[in-house]
């Protein structure tokens, strides 16, 4: 019908009236045209969402009968597009003022221990402090960003429209569903925590009196005291190894008559055994054989390592001195001793030491009248260790007696190897003049 309202004929057109515009200057009247025609716009926005939300609820009303799944109609393109700014300038808004809010600052000391993660050789230079205050700097940088994210991700849902592709504030991901948090484990846990506790002898006073007993024997002594080797000047091969194993049977004997004595009269008392069950007397006994071989193992390997420690290239105030001599044998010019035999009694060290304290017997033979002893040796990797160690070591400090020597026999070697002999004889046979011959 020609009387229906449509939105062409809801407004009138943005045109002031002629008595208005009279008594307007050309700038008064512009700025007049330019809010009507706001006001028209917002009307109009208006009667388009009114409009909208009318035609979606008759819709609904319309098609919940028929269907059962009701759908949003397709909305005009001006329509959805206004939703879509709404919801875009909001999001974007309240985004700024949660990211506005402070966060809890990083703690200094989850700084201070990122630092220590850093091996020492990486923090020394000129230029590394200043590097590393850098890098921290952007650990905070990083850090804050992130706590600003997760605020904006639990606090904000990102909207599903045009504009917002960019933004990378998702939703924070749901919690798994159907997983099993159950301890199934902990029930075995507690049976084999009892079961430790029930067997672990360790925790028996007698062990802490053997331990004491250990202690107080062999935390500041050695089987042999390397300090006096320096102090003796230069030694030959043969006293040294002499030395050596003199000292080894002395510390063995007086480990045996002290600390091994205090050990077994330990074990004879009555009191030993209080709380260990009939059936635990020989894993109890076997506790006590492990703790006295770990005892005796760690004094052995503490004793190579000081050794080993002597050929330290860093420090050579006590590095060993050996007498060497330079010998004419058959025609030949040689060191004696021998560079190999020089090797051979540094490494004749290494397993002296190792051969000491591996007949001690253990406290359940002792008291058995068996002959079962201690595994008091040394693990094969402190051997090869030491070996490789002090070989190297022994290459290194012989290259200045090497250069010596092979100096010596090309300068020398001609006299005693028979090169001189033959040229006399020759000179001698062939004719020559007199002066020549003088």
């Amino acid at each position: 019908p020609s009387n229906k309202k449509t939105l062409r004929t809801s407004f009138l057109p943005t045109v002031l009236p002629s008595s208005v515009t009279s008594d307007l200057s050309p700038l008064q009247n512009k700025l007049l045209t330019y809010r009507r025609c706001n006001e028209q716009q917002k009307m109009l926005n208006q009667l388009l969402i009114d409009r909208a939300l009318k035609v979606y609820h008759v819709s609904m009303e319309e098609k919940y009968h028929r269907d059962p799944v009701p759908t949003i109609p397709e909305l005009p393109c001006t329509v959805r597009n206004y939703f879509f700014n709404i919801l875009t300038t909001n999001y974007l808004f309240m985004k700024k003022c949660v990211q506005s809010n402070p966060v809890v600052p990083i703690q200094q000391q989850w700084l201070m221990s990122m630092l220590t993660l850093v091996p020492q050789s990486l923090m020394e230079g000129k230029d590394r402090q200043l590097l590393a205050e850098k890098l921290l700097g952007e650990i905070i940088s990083d850090y804050e960003m992130s706590m600003r994210r997760c605020v904006v991700q639990n606090v904000l849902i990102k909207p599903d429209v045009k504009g917002l592709e960019d933004e990378e504030e998702a939703p924070l991901p749901l919690s798994p569903l159907g997983l099993d948090f159950s301890r199934p484990w902990h029930n075995s846990f507690i049976q084999a925590k009892n079961q430790i506790l029930s067997n672990l002898h360790i925790l028996h006073p007698t062990m802490k009196t053997l331990l004491d007993f250990s202690y107080t024997a062999f935390s500041s002594c050695l089987i042999v005291d390397f300090s006096s080797f320096r102090l003796k000047g230069p030694v030959d091969c043969e006293s040294l190894k002499t030395d050596v194993s003199l000292s080894c049977s002395k510390a063995e004997e007086k480990i045996l008559n002290t600390w091994y004595q205090k050990v077994i009269s330990l074990f004879t008392q009555k009191e030993a055994l209080n709380g260990v069950k009939l059936d635990q007397v020989d894993s109890f006994y076997n506790c006590v054989a492990m703790l006295m071989s770990n005892q005796l193992k760690e004094l052995l390997r503490r004793t190579v390592e000081a050794f080993v420690k002597l050929f330290d290239p860093e420090d050579r105030n006590c590095l060993p001195l050996f007498k060497m001599e330079l010998i004419l044998d058959e025609k030949k010019m040689e060191f004696y001793p021998s560079f190999q035999d020089l090797e051979e009694a540094v490494l004749f060290i290494v397993n002296r030491i190792g051969q000491t304290l591996q007949n001690t017997q253990t406290v359940r033979s002792w008291l058995m009248g068996d002959a079962t002893t201690l595994d008091t040796e040394l693990p094969n990797y402190v051997i090869v260790w030491a070996t490789s160690t002090l070989r190297q070591s022994i290459r290194d400090n012989l290259e200045g007696p090497r250069e010596y020597f092979e100096n010596y026999v090309e300068r020398y070697g001609w006299l005693v190897d028979g090169t001189a002999q033959a040229q006399i004889e020759r000179f001698e046979a062939e004719e020559h003049s007199f002066d020549e011959y003088t």
